[in-house]
């Protein structure tokens, strides 16, 4: 005989999983404090594969962890810590019931308070890690710093989300790593490149809105206090980076500074700084001075396995990203009190512009409306009455949509009161056969430097270039007919001359279209190809041309759509101006 016999449902994939009730009897923690740990550890339920067999024949909806993880929870200082204060609360609802005011006090005084260095570094081992995961703290803070000082949420995380966010975008200045930015219906969402890293986070409208009730604040909470702490220490890297003093100064404080009774009036010193720091228009002071004479020129080397086009293609690339950050460099900014302030301030000085605004409006205005040497007057109103010369005066989306084309783009599309052109996603990459809109077409004919053509030409052209794929596919298809063809021709020639007396004619030279050559040659072999297939490959080929052609009848019928929209907007301002005229 061999071993004892395993009972049912206790090997294999059953002894994996374990149910959230016996997970938490396991920790002795409560389900909310059960729930910020995992939060905070970064530890998520899981869905097993056989879920009758973990659950021991039952079919009872139950949330399962991996067994590793909550083993790996029992060593956690903080669960100690959690078990601290819950004494503490025990101990401070008896000092007030006996009305003990000396033991409140000095229990308050000794708070249980943790840290979650430790955790932020197990959990990101690398700076890298940190920042390829900094999306949802970024989101997560910008949030609760828009979160008013009601007794939902504690005013302390508010203005510690508000300083971590406002540090982040004076960052994102200094370095200009502004790359796209995208006005939507959830909020405006942002994408900067930090240290080689793709960040996107998205901040809601500064709109007076109600935030909703049924939404468990306790658990947005926990996240943040852990985002909170990850951003504290990305920040101060960071600022490490670009040799800035961190928390930030502002750049020549005391030009800047106000009078001492204009700054009792307004706020404390601590929230003066911190709201001069968020007005975003002045620049930040550096730890130390950069030394141009020891700044060394870096010798320029092929990268391994990188041909000499690649190298151009590449260098090509960082001459436009140069551009890009210097995009608004020489030109200065004033913005009315009606248009966004905040967000337009960032993305100006992002790409190296100035800007200021009234001084009733908001501190940190730098400069007045009366200044020569402001070019752009950014205004969200129909008509301006007092207009100064050699000034442009554009709606708001100019600023957005020359961020995104990396160009500044022609102003006369963007006059007070005209009708603007859709603002187009930058996160959105058009592939071969997508349908691309017209407006979308202008922008590359201009970027490539080409003046951009009508919508109709443009219509035209994709038209004709989907019949030319078309056409292609049906060669393939009817090539076989067009030989049979060929060698009937060629043998009623033959029968026709032998007949016929010979004629000497001159010859003439055929020029040869090598690109047409070489077209057929591709198709002949593409037909051979799909000839020589196996069954099964043949048939997932032709599944994959099925879905390119549909997607090349929808790309048409969404062209032709825009074409019926566009011709009944003609026909209809044709007939406003008659009924002007009449």
């Amino acid at each position: 005989m061999g071993g004892l016999e395993k009972k049912k449902y206790e090997r294999g994939s059953a002894t994996n999983y374990i149910t959230r009730n016996k997970a938490r009897k396991k920790l002795q923690l409560s389900l909310p404090d059960f729930r910020r740990l995992c939060i905070l550890k970064g530890i998520y339920p899981h869905e097993p594969k056989h879920k009758k067999k973990v659950n021991k024949g039952s079919t009872a909806a139950r949330t399962f962890y991996l067994l590793k993880d909550i083993k790996f929870l029992l060593h956690e200082p903080i669960v100690n810590k959690f078990r601290e204060y819950k004494v503490f609360v025990r101990k401070l609802r008896k000092a007030y019931g006996k009305s003990e005011w000396n033991t409140v006090q000095r229990l308050k005084e000794n708070k249980p308070a943790y840290k979650l260095d430790h955790i932020i570094k197990e959990r990101y081992p690398t700076f890298v890690d940190a920042l390829r995961d900094l999306d949802d703290a970024l989101s997560m803070c910008v949030l609760f710093a828009t979160f008013p000082r009601t007794g939902k949420c504690h005013v302390q995380i508010i203005q510690l989300c508000r300083r971590l966010t406002v540090e982040f975008l004076n960052y994102v200045i200094a370095s200009h790593g502004l790359r796209k930015v995208f006005l939507s219906i959830k909020g405006i969402y942002y994408q900067a490149e930090v240290l080689g890293q793709l960040v996107t986070w998205i901040t809601p409208y500064a709109f007076s809105h109600n935030h909703p009730t049924d939404v468990d604040y306790r658990v947005m909470a926990t996240f943040t206090e852990f985002y909170t702490t990850l951003l504290g220490f990305v920040n101060f890297r960071l600022y490490q980076s670009l040799n800035l003093h961190y928390p930030p100064k502002i750049e020549g404080y005391s030009s800047v500074e106000m009078k001492p009774e204009d700054g009792e009036a307004y706020a404390l010193d601590s929230e003066s700084t911190l709201e001069k720091l968020s007005a975003l228009s002045t620049g930040l002071a550096r730890a130390v001075a950069p030394n141009i004479e020891d700044e060394a020129e870096v010798d320029e080397f092929l990268m391994e396995g990188e041909t000499a086009e690649q190298e151009e293609a590449r260098r090509k690339e960082e001459e436009d990203l140069e551009k890009q950050k210097k995009l608004f460099e020489g030109l200065q900014f004033f913005l009315n009190r009606e248009v966004p302030r905040e967000p337009l301030a960032f993305v100006i000085r992002c790409f190296g512009g100035k800007v200021s605004w009234d001084k009733s409006v908001c501190i940190g205005a730098t400069y007045d409306v009366t200044d020569p040497n402001i070019t752009h007057q950014i205004v969200d109103r129909p008509n301006v009455e007092k207009q100064v010369v050699g000034r442009y005066y554009l709606q708001p989306q100019w600023v957005f949509d020359s961020a995104n084309a990396k160009m500044c783009l022609p102003v006369a599309d963007y006059f007070p009161g005209v009708m603007l052109p859709p603002h187009l996603s930058p996160f959105v990459s058009e592939k071969e056969g997508d349908y691309i809109p017209p407006e979308k077409l202008k922008l590359l004919a201009l970027q490539r430097g080409e003046e951009p053509a009508e919508d109709s030409e443009s219509g035209e052209e994709e038209e004709s270039g989907e019949e030319e794929e078309d056409a292609t596919e049906g060669s393939e298809e009817d090539s076989d007919k067009e030989d049979e063809g060929k060698l009937r021709k060629m043998e009623a020639q033959r029968s026709q001359s032998k007949s016929l007396p010979v004629k000497v004619t001159p010859g003439q030279v055929v020029k040869e279209d090598k690109q047409r050559l070489m077209q057929e040659q591709q198709s002949e072999e593409k037909r051979l190809a799909i000839m020589m297939m196996k069954k099964r490959e043949k048939y997932l080929y032709r599944k994959i041309m099925f879905g390119k052609k549909r997607k090349i009848r929808e790309a048409n019928k969404l062209a032709e759509k825009r074409k019926a929209h566009d011709a009944a907007a003609k026909s209809e301002k044709k007939k406003s101006k008659k009924a002007r005229r009449e």
